[in-house]
Formats: C-alpha cells, structure tokens, sequence
C-alpha cells in the first residue's frame, strides 16, 4: 500500500504548486485539495454492460463504450486526467476513442479535466444549457457566488447545449437526458439500457439533490428559485425505477460496500432499487428539514 500513500502524496504536492501556472497560462486558480479521496487512485470497474468506473476512489467517473467510440462523464479535479487515462487503457480501450464528453453537473470536482480531454481526443462536449455557461467561465457562474468567483478551472467550449428529454447517441448506445436541478442549475442525470449475457438492465446515472455548505433552500440571490428545483428533482428521481443505479460520488451509491477491488465481475452486486430509493428520501428529507430550519429561521 506504500505506492498508493506516495502517489496521492506526489498528487497533491502536484497540485498544490500547479495553480502559478495554471493562473499564468489560462486564466485560473484552482482551488485547494481537502479531501484524499478525490485524488485517491482506485482500480478500474466494469460494472455492467459497456459501462465502466474510471474515477477515483471518490469521484466517479464513467465510460461508456460503443461501437462507434466512447462517452466519458466526468472528468474528476484538476490533474485527474493522468489517472484517468491510464484507468481506461487498463481496462484495454484506447483513450483516444473518447469521442463525447458529458457531464452530470459543473462543479470543479466533476469537470475540471473536461478542457484537458476535449484537446488530447477532439471528443464533443455536450452539456445542459443551464450549467453551460459555467462551463466556459471555469465555474466563475456558480450561483452561489452572484458577484461571481473568478475561473477555479480551465474554461471548455461546449459544443452542443442539452435539455430536458434529448437523446444523445453513439453506435447502438443512447441515453435519455434528465433535468435534476437543485444542486445546480443544470444538474443531470442520464438514464439508458445495456445488454449482458442476453439480459437488458436498465441503468440510471444519477445526479443526487445533495445541498453544499452555504446553499440556502429557501432562496439564493443567485439562483430564486431553488426551492421548487430541487422539491421537483426529488419528485422526478422518486418516478424512476432503476435497476442499476450509479451517482456522481462513489459514496453517494455505495461502490466501497458492493465491490472490493479485485471482485469478479458480477452487474448483480450494482442491482439495488431499494436502496435509490432509500437514497433519494434520505436527500429529500434533509432537503425538507433543512428548508424547515430556514423559514423558522
């Protein structure tokens, strides 16, 4: 286990110094690593079907492969994409057939490679028009910062603007974009089907109504009217019926307690209904309370 304690060591002390350049370059700071298991390296996963975990022990990243190249979602922080690469070239496909790059919301933690993967592979990138314009300021359009913030990442060009109901597509692969707003603006899940040993799964990537430190439910200056998104982010995701089901934190859907690197491959330990369930009422109710402590407030 040494090498992993060096190389999350070297990682952050990468990160750490790369801000200097990164602002002299490009026009950003980024912010400060605080939490190990975002650059904490985890071994590559083939959870069902051509879908497969290429992040790191914390935040999840996905790859999609078709006959027609690969869709990645999510990219990690900065200086991810290293790890990322070699994550997909250790499951045997070649990093250069990513050829579309989506997202499940525009907060740095998720996004921040985008810019660096979009130059090393051509792909496209596709975004929901809500959180696009955040994406080509390098997050300085959060709304938790009205004033706005300044660039935390490399600002990417979205390509194609999506909404609720669009259909992306690659070979014989084709995902339903899901507006889930609340945790941004533009907040996304995708929901699609894919086939193993002669049986169809349906599989949900979702976007979780998590609240951020300094969000107030009942109301942003830069962002009305949240308390209606997210109340019906939580009414939408309660309709869907997974059967397999991922997030955009491997802690949100309990990758650590299903899997332990090294397992054979088996979709069934990733079928749990009851548990997305169960996850979204947990959000939903601190959603609900918390927004109950605001008003009393």
């Amino acid at each position: 286990m040494r090498w992993k304690s060096l190389f999350v060591a070297a990682f952050i002390a990468a990160i750490a110094l790369s801000p200097i350049c990164a602002q002299a370059q490009t026009n950003f700071k980024q912010l400060p690593v605080t939490v190990e298991a975002y650059v904490k390296p985890f071994p590559p996963l083939r959870i069902v079907g051509n879908l497969y975990y290429v992040g790191t022990y914390d935040l999840a990243v996905y790859l999609i492969t078709t006959s027609a190249g690969n869709i990645l979602i999510n990219t990690g922080i900065n200086n991810s994409v290293p790890m990322i690469r070699s994550n997909i070239e250790t499951l045997g496909f070649k990093f250069s057939d990513i050829k579309l790059l989506l997202a499940t919301h525009g907060h740095w933690d998720h996004v921040a490679g985008m810019a660096e993967i979009k130059r090393l592979t051509g792909a496209r990138m596709l975004m929901h028009e809500d959180d696009a314009a955040m994406l080509e300021d390098g997050g300085n359009s959060d709304y938790r910062y009205p004033q706005g913030r300044g660039a935390v990442y490399e600002p990417v060009k979205v390509d194609q603007r999506l909404k609720e109901g669009d259909k992306v597509r690659l070979g014989s692969t084709e995902l339903t974009v899901l507006h889930h707003p609340g945790h941004t603006k533009g907040a996304t899940s995708f929901m699609f089907t894919t086939q193993d040993a002669g049986r169809t799964y349906r599989v949900l990537i979702v976007n979780m109504g998590s609240i951020n430190p300094g969000v107030n439910v009942s109301g942003m200056p830069g962002y009305p009217n949240i308390t209606e998104a997210y109340a019906q982010t939580f009414a939408k995701q309660k309709e869907l019926k997974p059967e397999i089901w991922v997030s955009s934190h491997a802690g949100h859907f309990g990758l650590h307690e299903k899997y332990k690197p090294g397992d054979a491959y088996d979709p069934k330990r990733f079928i749990d209904p009851e548990g997305y369930r169960a996850k979204i009422e947990r959000y939903e109710k601190l959603y609900r309370d918390q927004l109950q402590r605001e008003r009393q407030g």
